[in-house]
């Protein structure tokens, strides 16, 4: 299994966004970046924050947060003291119980004065004569409680439970944090993208129908063709190019796309 931090690293190298833009962008010093690419987990400031960063980062280049989580968990959390609680057979705790009650004083015999076996016969046939006449005398008053008890919990039952097929618990997706930009020439096209800042992440560059272009990222993204041929998917939602004769200009942020008027558009 691919290691946490080179799969953060790779995603970086291969948007080429350097270590300060992304420190820029998600709040995260740059030395945590680091020691979470170099999978230092001990030079972040405890755990909470570790999952934190990695949840922050993850999300910003793109990838499943919640797969390196489950990862990290798997790596680098500790057992609980119940996980280590080594488990005590049953034939073990046999044997510790008898070797109490051998342990255990037994009475000694020869004081007091033996009971005939007859009057042990006698106290258990009037126990259960007692019995048997309780169960007789209080049978009718008895068992119209136990009716009545047994459908008055079973009426609660059923208004209780109709009452939980009316709660609907919506989820909803988590809005994504930045831009996943998929380029795809479909004929001879010119290219410029900037991000937010300013940076040149694709300088002007011409390309042919086929040609391979990097997967861009960043938080902004703000994009000129030179013509409309061009597939343009952004965070896995094909944006449309309308046909123009003029440049096509386009602003990208997380969940979001504008066009831009020949005026704003970025030029490289």
């Amino acid at each position: 299994m691919e290691q946490i931090g080179a799969r953060l690293r790779e995603a970086r190298m291969g948007a080429k966004i350097d270590i300060n833009q992304v420190e820029a962008d998600t709040k995260i010093r740059a030395k945590y970046l680091r020691a979470m690419e170099n999978e230092e987990w001990s030079l972040l400031p405890g755990e909470i924050y570790s999952k934190t960063f990695l949840r922050t980062y993850a999300d910003y280049l793109g990838l499943d947060s919640r797969e390196l989580l489950d990862d990290y968990r798997r790596q680098y959390e500790r057992p609980t003291d119940h996980d280590l609680r080594p488990l005590t057979s049953g034939r073990e705790r046999d044997r510790r119980q008898g070797r109490r009650r051998r342990q255990q004083p037994q009475p000694r015999g020869g004081g007091g004065f033996p009971i005939p076996p007859w009057v042990l016969v006698v106290i258990v046939l009037v126990i259960v004569g007692v019995a048997l006449w309780l169960v007789g005398s209080l049978g009718g008053g008895h068992n119209g409680s136990t009716t009545s008890s047994t459908t008055t919990t079973t009426t609660s039952h059923h208004k209780h439970h109709k009452h939980r097929r009316h709660i609907v618990v919506k989820h909803h997706p988590a809005a994504p944090k930045s831009v996943r930009l998929s380029l795809v020439p479909t004929g001879a096209v010119y290219v410029c993208l900037v991000n937010g800042h300013g940076r040149k992440l694709i300088d002007g560059q011409q390309y042919s129908a086929g040609e391979t272009i990097p997967v861009q990222f960043g938080r902004t993204l703000l994009l000129t063709l030179g013509t409309s041929s061009m597939t343009i998917t952004a965070n896995g939602v094909k944006v449309p190019v309308a046909p123009s004769s003029n440049p096509i200009g386009f602003r990208f942020t997380p969940g979001k796309h504008t066009s831009l008027a020949s005026g704003s558009q970025p030029q490289c």
